[in-house]
């Protein structure tokens, strides 16, 4: 009996220090030589953060910087829900670009498209800059809420972006 209750005892304590040390390994993890840890690749990152803007997300892309820096006078096709209109009060409050009257006195011609989603109450607004070969130099394309502030609210709020939008793109541009 004696036997029995000595090898129960010898049984546990083994079995104790193995949990223990199983603990023990589990908490620290394996130590590589400092060659090792210094030699691993580096992931690949994106660059910098864009910084924020006061104007929300970036959604314009520059497609031709060079000619976007050549652009001063900009000729503004019809675009529906009085986006066009708008578009050249809010320029003519710029002093970068200046608004014409004809194509043939133009840089550059703005066209797009403004449409209010009446069951998604957003208004969704797609702008082209295009220089007078027809050659794309730069594009935005702009989401705003409506119901509640107003249709009218929404596409000035739009009109405030694509401006903004174009000309932190020129500024960058003359930057390069």
């Amino acid at each position: 009996m004696k036997v029995r209750h000595l090898s129960l005892a010898i049984v546990l304590v083994a079995g104790l220090a193995a949990s223990q040390q199983e603990q023990q390994t589990q908490e620290q993890p394996p130590q590589q030589p400092e060659q090792q840890q210094q030699e691993q690749p580096r992931k690949p990152t994106l660059g910098p953060a864009p910084a924020p803007s006061l104007y929300g997300p970036r959604t314009s892309n520059t497609t031709d910087a060079r000619k976007l820096m050549r652009v001063r006078r900009i000729y503004v096709e019809r675009i529906d829900n009085l986006l066009s209109e708008k578009l050249v009060e809010g320029f003519a409050k710029t002093r970068r670009f200046r608004i014409v009257a004809s194509r043939g006195e133009a840089d550059a011609v703005l066209r797009g498209t403004c449409v209010s989603l009446r069951r998604m109450k957003t208004v969704h607004s797609e702008v082209y800059l295009n220089d007078m070969n027809g050659a794309a130099v730069w594009q935005d394309n702009v989401r705003r809420p409506y119901n509640p502030p107003t249709l009218e609210a929404a596409v000035s709020e739009t009109v405030t972006l694509i401006v903004t939008h174009l000309t932190e793109s020129a500024m960058e541009a003359e930057h390069r």
